[in-house]
């Protein structure tokens, strides 16, 4: 998971700091790099580093990002790598100039790259899929044998690109001689929305993985790019669109509408906040099913993902709301943070319970979802600490038992606490009096009563069902073996950052 963006200016206004703004807007989608590319005359100024939005760019920064076109990248690492040479947009200078970022993962990537190498005689630098996506980009583009090229010339790109590519990928790139760029694979896995802004000089385009940042900068949503769709927006300020998978199906990943995405975004037409308002009206309905004589006191969200859910279930069981945990806005997203150590380490760093609030009480603790069950346990333990009589726990997503493989860490059974267990064993490991999950069919009517176009999701991770249909037992147990925490640990102890192209999805 990470963010993209792509803005052009038909005006003299430099995209600089709109790009700044925007991935400052998509920062709770990667907090491990960021990046920008603009571009101006046919030439290509870049900033891109480890870090944060606000300490990799500073005003020295700033000044050097001509251009009234560019892109921008957070990243965040689904293997755990921490090298700046990871950092996107990724650039090649053959043909015409292309920089390119991309969200997601590419299941083929080990195979793209060898081909890469021994067909299209292309090097390549890093390990990241995201340099992969980009360099199969520019194969095919130069295959048009044009000095100069258009829309049409992109969308025959593009169009091979699926066919080569398999995996879940949003792209946005930069073309010199061109414009603005921006593509989604044939299953919508991962988002990405376009916007516009008028203005005197004429309208302004914007691409971005979640309408958050168009609203932020003023833009207004167009639409959702469709699954296999592409779009040109050109230097002069005009926008094509076409359909370039040969079949296309909607399949976004559900998880964007349980975890990632901001609750104030928009995605498939979809409203996150409306999706998760719903995941806990069926949360409430079950409990009211499965235990009528409940002794809940009161409901408690985990911030900040679950409040949505835990507020609409609180008002539907007819108990209290309350805030028991106050977060440090300092600290970052667990779940995506590398490594065991270091997620076990920020959770009592980053959340401090209200002691009063818990003290006596048969407390109802709600979380987006449970995928570790490190940050689960820590928490469960903290309110016992509170004094809490009993601490019952509940997610608003059903139980995480298998990898994830479209660009979320999620990489290995092992390391998922509801792998191979009971639901109740999962209470036991997380120390919690009580578990309720939510079930799947319950989680897909939430999010899909969203939407009259979307009524399939990839659910892997609960179903184990991956939308693409070519993932193999082989490619889940490399990933197991190269991606889990101890083998993160042994590559960092060694001083290597990543092994094997597919491991190392930047995105």
């Amino acid at each position: 998971m990470c963010g993209i963006v792509g803005i052009v200016s038909v005006g003299e206004n430099l995209v600089n700091q709109e790009i700044y703004d925007a991935l400052t807007i998509l920062q709770h989608r990667g907090q491990d790099a960021a990046g920008i590319v603009t571009c101006e005359n046919g030439r290509f100024y870049q900033r891109k580093d480890n870090g944060l939005v606000k300490d990799v760019f500073r005003t020295r920064h700033m000044r050097d990002l001509h251009g009234t076109m560019g892109i921008g990248h957070v990243r965040y690492p689904t293997a755990g790598s921490s090298s700046s040479a990871e950092a996107q947009p990724f650039y090649v200078n053959s043909p015409y100039g292309i920089a390119m970022g991309h969200n997601g993962n590419l299941t083929n990537a080990e195979t793209l790259a060898q081909e890469l190498y021994r067909q299209d005689l292309r090097h390549l630098n890093t390990n990241s899929d995201s340099e992969v996506l980009l360099n199969i980009f520019a194969h095919e583009l130069m295959q048009q044998k044009k000095l100069m090229i258009n829309h049409e010339d992109v969308f025959n790109a593009i169009r091979h690109v699926h066919k080569r590519v398999r995996g879940g990928y949003a792209a946005v790139g930069l073309i010199s001689s061109l414009g603005v760029i921006a593509f989604r694979d044939p299953f919508g896995l991962r988002p990405a929305v376009v916007g516009k802004r008028e203005t005197a000089f004429g309208t302004d385009y914007m691409v971005a993985s979640e309408s958050v940042a168009l609203d932020g900068l003023g833009f207004s949503l167009i639409k959702d790019l469709a699954p296999g769709e592409a779009v040109v927006i050109t230097e002069s300020g005009e926008i094509f669109y076409q359909q370039c998978a040969e079949n296309p199906q909607y399949s976004p990943c559900i998880f964007e509408f349980v975890y990632f995405a901001r609750p104030d975004s928009m995605i498939d037409d979809i409203s996150v906040y409306k999706s998760r308002l719903r995941m806990g009206e069926k949360l409430a309905d079950k409990i009211l099913r499965e235990w009528s004589d409940h002794d809940i006191d009161v409901v408690m969200p985990i911030p900040d993902t679950s409040r949505t859910s835990a507020l609409e279930l609180a008002t539907r069981l007819g108990k209290p709301y309350r805030e028991g945990f106050i977060k440090n806005r300092y600290i970052g997203r667990t779940f995506i943070m590398p490594g065991q150590q270091l997620r076990k380490k920020s959770v009592r760093q980053k959340l401090n319970p209200i002691d009063l609030e818990f003290e006596g009480k048969n407390v109802l603790l709600v979380d987006d979802s449970i995928v570790r069950g490190t940050t689960s346990g820590q928490i469960v333990q903290m309110a016992r600490e509170a004094g809490a009589r009993k601490v019952y726990f509940a997610s608003a997503a059903p139980p995480v038992k298998y990898p994830y493989v479209y660009g979320i860490d999620m990489p290995s059974p092992t390391e998922l606490v509801a792998s191979g267990r009971t639901v109740e064993e999962v209470a036991e490991v997380i120390g919690a009096d009580r578990l309720i999950y939510q079930d799947l069919d319950d989680l897909i009517d939430a999010v899909s009563a969203g939407s009259e176009a979307v009524n399939q999701f990839d659910t892997s991770c609960f179903s184990g069902v991956y939308a693409t249909g070519d993932i193999t037992p082989e490619y889940l147990a490399s990933l197991d073996t190269e991606r889990n925490d101890d083998a993160q640990a042994t590559r960092q102890a060694a001083g290597q950052e990543t092994v094997g192209i597919h491991n190392q999805s930047g995105n």
